[in-house]
């Protein structure tokens, strides 16, 4: 097994990344004709897979497109503050007796603060790093 891979930038924007199971002339045939590619060493290739929709191709190593990471930096973000919310929106929207629909009201703004924190960090982010680190809201 080879420690070589082979890119190119797939129709999606994204990277393609081919690992070869016997050899990289052999894989060169799943390479879409008249595509350009890089036969790259396997550590050129991220490890890190948090960003993997965000992959493009640079010469021949793989680098985070920081405008892509950010949409789905921000993608993550409302899903993390859907699931924050939905306890509370339970409580309102069922008019649940015994519990304080202004308490919850109280929290949701509390939990709107927060993303809204969230939101000024990712915009402001000037790696992935900073991304990921924006993304770690304690509730």
């Amino acid at each position: 097994m080879t420690t070589s891979r082979i890119i190119y930038q797939n129709k999606s924007g994204g990277v393609a990344v081919i690992i070869p199971t016997e050899s990289v002339e052999l894989a060169l045939k799943d390479v879409p004709e008249g595509v350009p590619y890089e036969i790259v060493s396997a550590a050129d290739i991220p490890s890190d897979r948090y960003f993997r929709n965000a992959w493009i191709a640079d010469g021949a190593a793989v680098a985070v497109d920081l405008g892509k990471a950010k949409d789905i930096g921000h993608y993550i973000r409302r899903q993390q503050r859907s699931e924050a919310f939905a306890p509370f929106d339970e409580i309102i929207t069922k008019q649940i007796p015994g519990l304080d629909a202004a308490e919850a009201e109280a929290a949701r703004q509390g939990i709107r603060d927060r993303y809204a924190d969230v939101q000024v960090a990712i915009d402001a982010a000037a790696d992935p790093d900073a991304i990921k680190a924006a993304l770690e809201v304690t509730p």
